[in-house]
């Protein structure tokens, strides 16, 4: 279940998140392939990374799912890739300034 302010880690790399908006708290956020889990949860050796997740998350950057409704910030980064249920998260881009003349 997901809530604001979340912090989740994943359970077959080192990445880190902490959710920032979480339109749909039934949603399952992945890393890697699996379920993330609460920070306090002890670490699981018994997963590993999924080949089609694994192409990592990157500290200080958003994620977002396409209609925009979830978006966890990295606060540590890793190999698996973030997703909410099958669906890969994508890298939010930065909105443009405003031009000044």
């Amino acid at each position: 279940m997901l809530k604001v302010g979340v912090r989740l880690r994943s359970q077959v790399c080192t990445t880190e998140v902490i959710v920032v908006r979480a339109g749909d708290e039934s949603a399952a956020l992945n890393c890697g392939g699996f379920p993330m889990v609460d920070l306090t949860h002890p670490q699981d050796s018994e997963f590993t990374l999924a080949g089609d997740f694994a192409e990592g998350s990157l500290i200080g950057k958003r994620y977002t799912d396409d209609a925009d409704s979830v978006e966890v910030l990295v606060t540590k980064p890793g190999k698996g890739t973030l997703a909410l249920g099958a669906t890969t998260l994508t890298l939010k881009a930065a909105k443009p300034l405003p031009a000044s003349d």
